[in-house]
């Protein structure tokens, strides 16, 4: 009887891993859905889209994208977490997905040990942008106002606690200024808005997020939080340039659920590889103020954690300073 056990167990076995070589092999056989958990119309949502129109050539089948906003992009992470792990749903995780939920703990049960991580394709540094009809010429000219008016300034960011939060607030203190900070969750869409309608003097975002109001003359960047200029945008100095201390941006990581098929990972990964090193990809993003930014599944964990606590020293560090509360 044992001996049965034995070989049906082993056949059972075998079985199974010449299913899963079929499944691996066979996929996708039909559309695969791409979660992107921001409102459509912002940075974030127009490069996932346009990786997917260029990956679904080669993979064959469609991949459409589907927005799910809120809980700092945590209500469409969630779903990817709990999706079958099958290959047929995934996930574009950012800067809040990765730092600003997991640091927050509102959410036990956010694990981000409960995702297979794909692949980082880009990294973009947050910037200060204005009105193009706005006094200040330059980030100096926004410090000296700030300074014989503080708190007055109106600075929109997003969401309350999220990357660019942060950013403002350590600008505040490297520059020993004081604004008034207006949140706007959902993304770099209701920023748009609320500087076209005057409602702000100011936005803290990417200058890919408002590149098409860059290249439309409707706004224009100050200063980039980086080191090197955005070959899109080289007229806008760096914060480095500025002698500010300061550089911080965001990034687009795609993700799959924890048990997704190593093979079926390595088939999705081939294929955005190749979507972004495209030249139709190449072409467009270099006109919208984004750095394509390769980081294969090998890497891109060991990353992610390193980020992960890069970060959380940082805003503990603010904690203790009082500037922020946890």
């Amino acid at each position: 009887m044992k001996s049965f056990l034995k070989v049906a167990g082993a056949a059972l076995a075998l079985s199974m891993g010449f299913a899963s070589q079929s499944f691996a092999a066979e996929y996708p056989t039909k559309d695969i859905r791409m979660i992107i958990p921001w409102g459509a119309g912002g940075g974030t949502d127009g490069i996932v889209r346009k990786l997917g129109t260029i990956a679904e050539k080669d993979l064959g089948q469609s991949i459409y994208a589907e927005n799910i906003e809120g809980g700092i992009s945590a209500t469409g992470i969630m779903q990817v977490m709990k999706a079958r792990p099958d290959g047929y749903t995934l996930g574009a995780l950012t800067y809040d997905s990765v730092v600003t939920v997991p640091w927050q703990g509102l959410l036990p049960t956010y694990k981000l040990d409960k995702l297979k991580l794909i692949a980082r394709v880009t990294s973009e540094p947050d910037a200060i942008i204005v009105d193009a009809d706005s006094p200040y010429q330059s980030i100096d000219d926004l410090i000296a106002a700030a300074k014989e008016n503080p708190g007055q300034i109106k600075i929109g960011i997003q969401n309350t606690g999220s990357r660019l939060h942060l950013a403002m607030l350590q600008f505040q203190q490297l520059t020993d200024t004081e604004f008034k900070l207006i949140a706007y969750p959902g993304g770099a869409a209701p920023q748009k808005e609320a500087i076209l309608s005057d409602e702000v003097d100011v936005v803290a975002t990417s200058m890919g997020d408002f590149s098409a109001l860059i290249e439309g003359g409707d706004v224009r960047g100050l200063v980039e939080f980086s080191d090197n200029r955005n070959p899109t945008f080289p007229d806008v100095p760096t914060a480095k340039e500025q002698g500010v201390d300061l550089q911080i941006g965001s990034f687009i990581v795609l993700a799959a659920p924890a048990d997704t098929p190593d093979d079926v990972v390595a088939k999705v990964e081939a294929n955005y590889k190749a979507a972004l090193e495209s030249d139709e990809f190449q072409e467009w993003v270099s006109k919208v103020g984004v750095s394509p930014n390769w980081l294969g599944s090998d890497e891109v964990t060991a990353w992610a954690e390193e980020t992960q606590k890069t970060l959380f020293d940082q805003m503990q560090a603010l904690v203790d300073q009082g500037v922020i509360k946890k």
